[in-house]
């Protein structure tokens, strides 16, 4: 396993005893070969260019849908409530089902996002009183997540609440109602409404802001007994690469909390960096932003590091690159591929580590003369084949494990 740290090996890797059987009786001597067919952990991207319309078709491997199903097996769609029902009671469903039953089919977890969030909700909104908008937002959340369970179960449920209630870039009601709620409350009710939908879903609290303020509100719901299923942590690097001592901080302090840790959204840029003195990311406008060759050799080298350094967390159990192409988020040159959809080399090293470095290649190996083969490798799915028949190994935890793998007829 080149280029695999310890602590990578430690936390990702099973060591494996397996003893090739059929009939009940083991298999000696027999060539097998062994093939990876899936990551446990979750590589994930947005997916909001996706082929929705073309359910049926397998894209071609150069093609941007191709290249996305090349790395990643987890997708986060996007639900935002204003453009998701912009006309009250007409909500357009049907384009994001397609969609997400489109990656499903090709092995995909898929996340919505987000449930509740002040920004992009709708307009119409205003209109109505603070108990009619809670009404109104619990029975969104209802509908998308009954409507949409069996192929979508994760859900970022809410979104930023720790600025929410003191937004005040403009009026709108979803921050009208946590103002007079407070923020734990309407955790409460929308996590609730959640769970009473879909009560097998994973419900994540989602947050850009890492300060001890986010671990306040964490610490605030936990004791409230509400039951939240893991944390995302955003990591939009506009402004420069964290670096591994920040990230390693962040991450041993929110893995207090004995919950598992998604990466939300990381974004690490190809381009010039945003100017540090930029509070609100949104607030940095400029007519082009331009990919350059300096920055993407930069981008590749960060993305590398800073999927090297989550990995070796063993809180982390998923990463959401935010923008699979340029021109996403802000104009940013945050994507994988430019704009003509031509690879980046930041692809090129994410595609190093995820299926090169941390998979294993169809492999032929023998068992020895008591059936029994041994291998390593990262937690994930696995094909066995010998004596012409196939079946299927999942290594779900890391260590030193012993398993039976049947070819029976």
């Amino acid at each position: 396993m080149n280029g695999v740290t310890e602590p990578i090996r430690r936390h990702r890797t099973a060591q494996v005893t397996a003893t090739v059987t059929a009939n009940g009786a083991p298999l000696p001597d027999r060539e097998v070969l062994l093939q990876q067919t899936g990551h446990q952990f979750l590589f994930g991207c947005t997916d909001f260019e996706s082929p929705a319309d073309a359910e049926t078709a397998e894209p071609a491997a150069d093609a941007p849908a191709g290249r996305w199903l090349e790395l990643f097996n987890f997708a986060t769609l996007p639900f935002y409530w204003g453009r998701f029902e912009p006309v009250r009671g007409q909500p357009d469903p049907a384009r994001l089902l397609r969609t997400a039953r489109w990656l499903t089919t090709r092995g995909c977890v898929v996340k919505g996002h987000p449930l509740a969030w002040h920004t992009v909700a709708p307009e119409w909104l205003l209109d109505l009183s603070n108990a009619e908008i809670a009404q109104a937002l619990t029975a969104r959340i209802e509908r998308e997540v009954a409507g949409f369970a069996g192929v979508i179960d994760a859900w970022d449920v809410i979104n930023e609440a720790v600025i929410m209630p003191i937004f005040d870039r403009y009026d709108n009601g979803i921050t009208r109602v946590c103002r007079e709620m407070g923020r734990i409350p309407m955790i409460r009710m929308v996590v609730d409404a959640a769970r009473a939908a879909n009560p097998q879903a994973t419900l994540l609290l989602n947050d850009f802001d890492m300060s001890a303020a986010y671990e306040c509100l964490i610490e605030g719901v936990l004791e409230a007994g509400i039951r939240i299923d893991a944390l995302g942590l955003q990591s939009h690097m506009h402004q420069g690469y964290w670096g591994e001592e920040k990230t390693l901080g962040v991450l041993d302090r929110f893995s207090r909390f004995g919950l598992p840790i998604h990466f939300t959204e990381t974004t690490i840029v190809s381009g010039h960096l945003m100017p540090p003195e930029i509070d609100d990311l949104n607030d940095y406008q400029v007519a082009q932003w331009p990919t350059t060759t300096d920055g993407e050799q930069r981008q590749a080298d960060e993305i590398t590091r800073h999927y090297r350094t989550l990995l070796s967390h063993p809180s982390v159990q998923a990463i959401t690159y935010w923008g699979f192409t340029d021109g996403g988020w802000l104009g940013a040159p945050g994507g994988l591929l430019r704009a003509d959809g031509t690879t980046k080399p930041a692809y090129e090293a994410l595609r190093s580590l995820i299926k090169e470095q941390w998979w294993l290649p169809p492999t032929k190996t023998a068992t020895d003369a008591a059936g029994r083969l041994r291998f390593a490798g990262f937690l994930g799915t696995y094909e066995v084949s010998a004596l012409g028949r196939t079946t299927t190994l999942r290594l779900d935890r890391p260590g030193d494990v012993a398993v039976e793998v049947d070819l029976s007829e």
